[in-house]
């Protein structure tokens, strides 16, 4: 099968060493899925892992949709010729190829009303914006308990907040986000956002002037240094903060105590990479996206497709993550 990978990691604005492989075709056994890709998404995970040297080429793409061609002899969930969506584990070699094997427990049937490319879009994303809204952050699943309460998104209009926004806005939620050019703004008051701050701003400064102290929830998708401090001094007494940034330098946790508030980090991967006992909340997850998908209550945050598996539009994909100022999610169509 045709794939696309490398072995040393690399820096894409210096040098490629992205190659077009000719891997044998896998072969499923157990819970695992043999799927044959139609479309995958690029996320920045991709291009922190294209950093890394490997012993063997390492294949990325992390969002893939496609159809079950074989199964293992323990798959229970799926049938050949499903249509299905996913983001599997970084563990194992991704979605920039023909085939792929992965575990049914991370795989839900694609929604229905959706193209390839307008499911593809969406899994990790909503992975991790499930998992840190309903469990890093502890909201509930019942609109009716979040009423009047308010939830800012630091860096609204990314792939994460995209889909995060719309998640909260069906769960009742008052949402806030930040975003500070014209293009950045009207996509995040798409995606449903109430309101939309300038993080070019002194945040604070920006939520007083809308009549809001302090907010309820944080779930921040950009830097965890550039913004502890303010989200530190926004965030309610005993509220919750979610970051998916790693921090790169040390912090003063002590902010958060004398409010008794509540951190956390957010890593999707982790159920799958280390195979937990729930790792099949995953396709729970799917399986609820699905069906708000297919109601038309979620819509899909893409905003560029590429077309075709080659290096060129991998290469393509990566640059424009790394520019810093994608909107929505990149989409390649096989």
């Amino acid at each position: 099968m045709k794939a696309v990978g490398f072995k040393k990691g690399f820096d894409i604005s210096k040098e490629n060493k992205f190659e077009m492989l000719n891997l044998p075709k896998p072969k499923p056994t157990g819970q695992d899925l043999l799927v044959k890709v139609n479309a995958v998404s690029i996320n920045p995970v991709d291009t922190k892992l294209r950093t890394a040297d490997y012993d063997d080429y390492k294949v990325l793409g992390y969002d893939a949709v496609g159809v079950v061609e074989e199964i293992g002899d323990e798959v229970e969930l799926f049938h050949i010729g499903d249509e299905v969506y996913y983001s599997g584990t970084n563990t194992r070699n991704g979605s920039n190829a023909e085939y792929q094997l992965v575990d049914e427990k991370l795989v839900g049937i694609k929604p229905e009303y959706l193209t390839n490319a307008e499911a593809a879009a969406l899994p990790l994303t909503s992975l991790t914006s499930y998992e840190a809204l309903v469990e890093g952050l502890n909201i509930s699943l019942n609109p009716d308990d979040n009423k009047d309460k308010t939830l800012l998104i630091i860096n609204g209009a990314g792939g994460v907040g995209s889909i995060a926004t719309q998640i909260a806005k069906n769960l009742g939620l008052t949402v806030i986000t930040t975003a500070s050019r014209k293009e950045t703004k009207r996509w995040s008051e798409k995606m449903g956002a109430d309101i939309v701050l300038n993080h070019k701003h002194h945040l604070p400064d920006e939520l007083k002037a809308h009549k809001i102290e302090e907010v309820d929830y944080i779930f921040n998708t950009h830097s965890s240094d550039a913004y502890f401090n303010v989200m530190a001094d926004m965030i309610k007494p005993r509220g919750r903060i979610v970051a998916l940034v790693n921090f790169m330098n040390n912090v003063d946790l002590n902010l958060l105590k004398d409010k008794s508030v509540t951190f956390s980090f957010e890593f999707m991967f982790t159920r799958p990479k280390y195979e937990t006992e729930d790792m099949i909340q995953h396709h729970e997850y799917l399986r609820k996206l699905s069906y708000q998908l297919d109601r038309g209550t979620i819509k899909t945050t893409i905003n560029t497709t590429l077309k075709g598996l080659s290096v060129e539009t991998i290469t393509k994909a990566h640059e424009m993550i790394e520019q810093g100022n994608s909107i929505g999610k990149i989409v390649i169509e096989y």
